[in-house]
């Protein structure tokens, strides 16, 4: 992999806010170690262009859930994403044809009730686009959950407008998934943009990645969790980092995500403690780091 694979970058808001915090510099500048030799590490170990492909711009691992790349932007470049390799190549959902073909793919496999609008990071859009992504899935009764999922609100706050997140509520099935890695990136900004959408009737959860450097010891983790719950944002998951090419300088291991695991449940309440898990290729389930 090289630079221009997966390039730097970074707006405005993310870069005066990695001017004033290390952990969230490490995700935000790419390091020399990114192009690091890994033989067991791939640039889409989840298949994603393959097997989970099922039609253009949809992603299926699991049964009761579909992924829809409805973007191959995002505010930040963040050096640990599980996409790098693919961002600027993956095949995007960008006309309405494009998204019945989605809508009819979900219909015709009735065990689907979660749509993840994914990508890329779905608020590069705009409120045009992304409710005719909502709107399409949302309507069918078969579908329980649209999740949106955004970065947005720890790499670019001001993108959640109250405009955006009153039409976000209006179908009453909208959750925002985000990620937060360090509590720095909980800013006022952060938290008023969290407060637009619990305000609207989202639930807000946050899924953060364990990273070294960033938020690898159990003080830092539990002042992120504190911080995010303290915003009304529910810490969900914590995830180990993926096997992406790149991304091998950022990995915890499993001994040192248990330490971390149980310092913040020695500390903290259920309701701010999320589930500790691996991602892993090809498995039914995301597996818990006790199980690994």
């Amino acid at each position: 992999m090289t630079m221009s694979d997966f390039p730097q970058y970074a707006c405005k808001y993310s870069l005066e806010l990695a001017s004033k915090s290390k952990a969230f510099a490490r995700q935000v500048f790419l390091s020399r170690k990114e192009f690091q030799k890994e033989t067991e590490f791939s640039a889409d170990p989840f298949s994603e262009t393959g097997e989970a492909s099922k039609c253009h711009g949809l992603k299926q691992r699991f049964p009761d859930r579909v992924l829809i790349m409805t973007s191959d932007r995002c505010f930040m470049n963040c050096r640990h994403c599980t996409r790098r390799g693919l961002l600027g190549k993956a095949s995007v959902v960008k006309t309405s044809q494009e998204i019945d073909e989605c809508v009819n793919y979900v219909k015709a496999h009735k065990k689907v009730r979660d749509v993840l609008l994914s990508g890329g990071d779905a608020l590069t859009l705009s409120d045009k686009k992304i409710m005719e992504f909502v709107d399409a899935f949302s309507s069918l009764d078969q579908i329980d959950v649209v999740r949106v999922c955004t970065r947005a609100l720890s790499t670019n706050p001001q993108r959640v407008t109250r405009s955006l997140a009153k039409k976000l509520g209006a179908s009453g099935k909208v959750w925002v998934n985000t990620q937060f890695n360090c509590a720095d990136e909980v800013t006022e900004e952060a938290r008023q943009a969290a407060k637009l959408l619990v305000n609207a009737g989202i639930p807000v959860s946050c899924q953060t990645v364990l990273l070294k450097g960033v938020n690898d010891s159990g003080p830092k983790m539990l002042k992120l969790l504190k911080a995010l719950s303290a915003s009304r944002i529910r810490p969900y998951y914590v995830f180990m980092c993926d096997p992406v090419a790149g991304t091998r300088h950022f990995h915890v291991s499993v001994e040192k995500a248990r330490e971390i695991e149980r310092y913040c449940a020695e500390r903290i309440g259920g309701l701010s403690l999320p589930r500790f898990v691996a991602d892993f290729p090809k498995a039914k389930r995301k597996i818990p780091i006790d199980m690994i």
